[in-house]
This record gives C-alpha cells, sequence and structure tokens, in this order.
C-alpha cells in the first residue's frame, strides 16, 4: 500500500467507543450501558431470504459455505489495507487471502478515495440511542459533501437493484451519525471491487438518502416487532420517527 500521501484528518467529531459482540451470528453493540443489535443483524433478519436459499440449494450448502467464507475472509482483508493506509500506516499480508485483497484495496484507494479531502473517522463506532448500532468504514467528506462510504468486496459485479441493503446500512449509520454529533451527512457511497480489480461506487445523496433512512426505519420496526420486546426495550418511539421521516421523504 501507498503510504507516502496519507489522508488528511479533521478531528471535528470526537467519536464515542463501544464493544461488539457476536452470538450465534447476531451481532449486539454495548454502548455507554445499552445493549444494541448491530445495523448488519437487524437487516439480515429482516430481509427476504428467498433468492439466497435458492442460490444455496442450485450449488449446493458446502460450496455455498466455501464461496461465503472466503469472500468474507477476503473482505476483511482488504478492509484492514484500507484501514491502514486511510490512518497513513504501512501494512503487508503475504497469505494468498492477503495477496489477492492488495490490489483490491489499491483500486479503491486510487479511484475511490480520490476525491476524499479529509476524513473524520474510519472504522467508525456509531448509535442511535436505545435503538441500533454498527461500524463504519469511512466517514469523510469527499468532493464538499459530508459522507459516509463502506467499502465492499464483490465476486462479481453489482447491479444497482441488489444493493439496496446496502444503502440502507449506511442511511442507518447517517441518522445515528447526524443524531448524536449534531452532523449533516449529505451523501453515502458504496465502492465495490471484484477480485479481478473491477471497481463500481453508487453514490446516493440528500433525498434519495432520506428515503433510504426511512425505508430503514421499517426494517428496525420489523425487527423489533419480530423481537416482540420492543416496547420494553427501546426508549424512542419509531413511530415518531417514520412521521418524520415520511414527511422528508415527499419533500
Amino acid at each position: 500500500m501507498d503510504v507516502n500521501h496519507p489522508m488528511k484528518h479533521n478531528p471535528k467529531y470526537s467519536y464515542l467507543g463501544g464493544t461488539s459482540i457476536t452470538d450465534r451470528g447476531s451481532r449486539t453493540y454495548s454502548v455507554q450501558g445499552m445493549r444494541l443489535p448491530s445495523v448488519t443483524t437487524i437487516l439480515a433478519k429482516t430481509k427476504d431470504q428467498t433468492y439466497l436459499n435458492t442460490w444455496k440449494q442450485k450449488v449446493g450448502y458446502e460450496e455455498a459455505e466455501r464461496i461465503f467464507n472466503l469472500s468474507s475472509k477476503r473482505g476483511t482483508a482488504m478492509h484492514k489495507f484500507l484501514e491502514k493506509h486511510i490512518q497513513g500506516y504501512g501494512y503487508e499480508d503475504l497469505t494468498p487471502i492477503g495477496r489477492e485483497a492488495a490490489p483490491m484495496a489499491q483500486k479503491i484507494i486510487d479511484i475511490g478515495l480520490t476525491p476524499v479531502d479529509y476524513y473524520f473517522g474510519c472504522e467508525v463506532m456509531l448509535h442511535y440511542p436505545g435503538l441500533y448500532a454498527g461500524s463504519t468504514d469511512l466517514v469523510c467528506e469527499h468532493n464538499g459533501m459530508e459522507t459516509i462510504a463502506d467499502f465492499k468486496q464483490s465476486n462479481k459485479p453489482k447491479k444497482e437493484e441488489w444493493i439496496d441493503d446496502y444503502k440502507l446500512q449506511i442511511a442507518a449509520y447517517a441518522m445515528a451519525h447526524d443524531y448524536v454529533y449534531g452532523s449533516q451527512i449529505r451523501q453515502g457511497i458504496i465502492m465495490v471491487c471484484t477480485p479481478d480489480c473491477y471497481y463500481q461506487e453508487f453514490k446516493f445523496q440528500d433525498s434519495e438518502l432520506r428515503r433510504y433512512k426511512h425505508a430503514f426505519l421499517k426494517r428496525l420496526d420489523s425487527y423489533y416487532y419480530l423481537k416482540n420486546d420492543y416496547k420494553e426495550e427501546a426508549q424512542i418511539d419509531t413511530n415518531e420517527l417514520l412521521a418524520e421521516f415520511e414527511k422528508e421523504a415527499n419533500k
């Protein structure tokens, strides 16, 4: 990784810390005495699994598990390269997975990170008090807009209609960031790279970002309904938030 030109850091936001706990496939975060479900767990528990189950049956469950594990390891390695680059540290991973992930990360650096003026934080834990938490890859100023960016590896190029959950994930982080830190996140960017270094970028801003915030709140409400203990646990009424974002989405 090229560390000769580390990204500029802007300490505008003093980020809170938290710890994550994974238990039987579900992740929660412990933040300021609150135990909150992760954004990825909320989306996974409320997602239509029909396509995924059909694909597993088609390729076989063992092969599907192998593909998932390989993708997960490659994605973790790619994120580590990117994290260290952003922070200005040198990093090497000479394992086969690392050798595959390094040029993918470099592609994102060369194209995706070029318009970044500076960053506020990377691998940032964010939470919406009483409701949810998660960790986002990058909070930055991108072409003059405060932005949340997520890095994704993919085995093949993505179509826009396949990445709704990625957009919902960023919308949830933007909503949490704005609520806790008083920011005005205007843009989400998903930066995707395949193992053969094909780069894709999906941006959404302002009114579209508001619509995805609203859509995430619906998924969040479904999650707590499925848990059946929302009224006892949460301190914030998602119906009020839904009404607020309904107005914003229709602007």
